[in-house]
């Protein structure tokens, strides 16, 4: 019964990921989570009480409570999700990403590293670091190709900065150690439980209470489009069967236009919720000035994971659109008791000093 230890799991990402893990009968998952804004018990739902997982109120960034958990749970695999993870917020106060992304991935790896060389036999061979990125290391594309494995990186912000540093940490700990890392770059995540100060998640919310819906530029911008179940099931995916020092993109190879995006969403607000007066949400939409260093297009070619590890998305980005819709519709207490820790909504990333 191997177990798995999971960073950030109590965030958007990492809390899909501990419930698909869960529903596997032979898995026990260890959450290790900061609670931070982001970071939601509530996200966890049936898990957090469910014999086989375990939760852990620690920052990774901690070197002595990290070794605690290592010790205690003894894990087969590292799924390291824990992160900043906001463009705008990095934009208003960059320093937290450089703690949390940088300086708190490189204790996770010094520890992770300690317990890995303390393991012997076929529990050193089998153990496996799991370290989670984003496609946005890569910079900003233009109207053609995709980024692979290999694309040179160009990070824009100060999230996709601290980003790339901890890729090139968690490589480099495999090159120079021998810890047995994977990476895993993905595109736009989108479903269920996501944090409402992202673009799919806040236009729903705004589009349902009759709120302006900001819209960055023309909303020219292009981004690729994953939804979070697929996202975990890929993660489980490269965690058993994928290359030791290997690298995998991850995507839905779902193209659209922000201002798209917004569109169909308010179609689905209004078909699952009609306004009273018969307002159509597509009339809310306010256009606002431009976040700074905001990348034009990512598009990203995971043609590498389906080929080598046999994995494929589930969703379409219209069926899955239409669930998270429908998710957000019917759960409203858990995004009001999130709204309720201070976000509103308001803009970020204004770089005012």
């Amino acid at each position: 019964m191997p177990t798995y230890l999971v960073t950030g799991g109590a965030g958007f990402i990492g809390s899909a990921l501990v419930r698909r893990l869960l529903a596997r009968p032979d898995v026990t998952v260890v959450t290790v989570d900061k609670l931070t804004y982001a970071g939601n018990l509530d996200s966890l739902g049936a898990a957090l009480e469910h014999p086989r997982h375990r939760f852990e109120q620690v920052d990774i960034g901690d070197a002595t409570q990290m070794q605690r958990v290592f010790e205690e749970h003894r894990p087969d695999g590292v799924f390291h999700l824990a992160a900043e993870s906001h463009v705008d917020r990095s934009i208003d106060g960059p320093g937290a990403f450089i703690e949390t992304n940088v300086v708190g991935t490189f204790h996770l790896l010094q520890e992770a590293r300690r317990y890995w060389a303390s393991l012997e036999g076929g529990a050193r061979d089998a153990f496996r670091f799991l370290h989670v990125s984003t496609d946005e290391v890569f910079g900003s594309l233009g109207e053609d190709g995709a980024f692979r494995e290999d694309t040179p990186y160009d990070p824009s912000s100060p999230y996709s900065a601290s980003k790339a540093a901890s890729d090139h940490l968690a490589r480099a700990w495999h090159r120079t150690y021998g810890l047995p890392v994977i990476v895993t770059n993905c595109s736009n995540n989108y479903g269920p439980y996501q944090f409402p100060e992202k673009l799919i998640p806040l236009t729903i919310l705004n589009a349902f209470a009759g709120l302006p819906l900001p819209v960055y530029g023309k909303g020219e911008n292009v981004r690729d489009w994953l939804y979070v179940d697929d996202h975990a099931e890929a993660l489980i995916t490269a965690m058993e069967r994928g290359r030791v020092g290997g690298t995998y993109l991850v995507s839905g190879r779902e193209e659209r236009r922000n201002i798209d995006v917004v569109r169909l969403v308010c179609g689905i607000v209004d078909e699952l919720a009609p306004a009273a007066d018969g307002t159509r949400r597509a009339s809310l939409i306010t256009f606002v000035t431009d976040r700074p260093g905001h990348d034009q297009r990512y598009a990203v070619d995971s043609s590498k994971i389906q080929r080598e590890l046999g994995w494929r998305p589930s969703e379409t980005f219209e069926s899955g659109l239409r669930k998270t819709v429908a998710w957000y519709l019917e759960n409203r207490t858990w995004w009001e008791r999130v709204r309720s820790g201070g976000y509103r909504g308001e803009r970020l990333g204004l770089a005012e000093v």
